[in-house]
């Protein structure tokens, strides 16, 4: 069975076009209306994949939206970040009477450019979240993102000279600091969830390496524990840093050196058996890491036990 390729939009320009809306004010930067947006029966069902960044905040869209393998129910206000290169497949639903609100922001990388945005827009992992890992907005949170959007829609709108780039970047980095900020808190509040994940993972490493499958497969990685808990890796690590101070690696790391004090203090196995088992090529590294954790050599843990 042959895989179809997904559609490649390059271009704002091109978005526009295939949505049936008019061309935008700017081809680098489009804030667009989701009333607007037409969706060509003939596009029903296919991926796609922009060549630009794209924001939003939905609600009660008459069409689904798949990302990250799950459909996306927008009939609450959620804001989802998209990043170049993803894949999103959109499905219609014909007989829905819902009437779509929000707003899409467009930005093409170009527009960036010579900017530190341009390399900042990385540090926001929550472009590489999932769809079911989306941003479920207070009231009050939205109305702080639409305020901005509204400042950037009339820079768009209004300007098109030297100074309408840099007034943009501001109010883009604005936007991208309080989703940061609204993430944190959500990590918090939904407290019940966030801390079932936690336990989660900490029983994935309990009893992957009291299982011995670390003997076998090394150290596990983020997107290993990440996938086994259907959580994207960003997402994950972004809950456990907000929780517990520690991302994902350092709680692997935890875990490993935990198993690695029981082994030291209740076998007879070297410590450069005890690396290997790990997955740890070169000795050096297993113990300078173990060193970091416990301000102890593995060689001068053992001692502690026999004096």
């Amino acid at each position: 069975m042959t895989s179809i390729v997904p559609l490649r939009v390059r271009t704002i320009t091109e978005f526009h076009r295939i949505t049936g809306l008019s061309g935008p004010l700017h081809p680098l930067i489009s804030l667009i209306d989701y009333a607007e947006i037409r969706l060509p029966e003939e596009r029903n069902g296919v991926s796609a994949v922009f060549d630009f960044y794209s924001i939003s905040v939905k609600r009660g869209l008459n069409f689904k939206m798949i990302y990250g393998q799950q459909p996306y129910d927008f009939d609450e206000g959620i804001m989802y970040f998209l990043a170049p290169g993803q894949v999103l497949r959109v499905e219609a639903e014909t007989d829905s009477s819902s009437k779509p609100t929000g707003w899409l922001l467009l930005i093409h990388p170009d527009f960036l450019r010579r900017t530190a945005l341009s390399k900042n827009i990385r540090q926001y992992g929550y472009f590489g979240y999932s769809a079911n890992e989306a941003l479920f907005l207070s009231e009050r949170e939205e109305k702080r993102v639409g305020d901005i959007i509204d400042h950037i829609g009339q820079e768009c709108l209004a300007y098109t000279d030297r100074f309408s780039q840099p007034i943009i970047i501001a109010h883009l980095e604005a936007l991208l600091g309080n989703a940061d900020r609204f993430y944190h808190r959500q990590f918090i509040t939904r407290n019940v969830t966030s801390h079932r994940i936690l336990n989660k993972v900490e029983n994935l490493l309990e009893d992957y390496f009291l299982g011995e499958k670390h003997l076998k497969q090394g150290i596990p990685s983020v997107i290993y524990v990440a996938g086994k808990l259907n959580i994207s890796p960003n997402y994950l690590s972004g809950l456990l840093k907000t929780l517990t101070g520690l991302n994902t690696q350092q709680h692997i790391h935890e875990k490993l050196v935990e198993v690695a004090k029981q082994k030291l203090s209740a076998t007879d196995l070297t410590v450069s058996e005890i690396a290997y088992s790990f997955g740890f090529e070169h000795l050096p590294s297993f113990s300078k890491m173990f060193k970091q954790k416990t301000g102890q050599s593995p060689v001068a843990f053992r001692q502690s036990f026999h004096n």
